[in-house]
């Protein structure tokens, strides 16, 4: 299993929406509401780092709603 804090940031005035979209995503275990660079901090989880992009691009970017996302990946449990 992979896991990674996704950090997102959302276009202005769009981060409760950008929640909520991210919330319901297959994987995602845990997803916030936060202040600073980021509007949004995920913890995901996938099979496989190729599973994990496909997560991020195809499912939390492709959302319309985000500017730009920094991948974290975790290196231990």
């Amino acid at each position: 299993m992979t896991s990674a804090y996704i950090l997102v940031e959302s276009l202005p005035g769009k981060g409760i929406e950008l929640l909520n979209i991210i919330k319901a995503i297959q994987g995602v275990k845990t997803v916030h509401l936060v202040t600073g660079p980021y509007d949004v901090i995920a913890f995901v989880e996938a099979p496989d780092l190729k599973s994990l992009g496909e997560l991020i691009v195809k499912k939390i970017q492709s959302s319309g709603l985000v500017a730009r996302t920094l991948t974290c990946i975790t290196v231990e449990q």
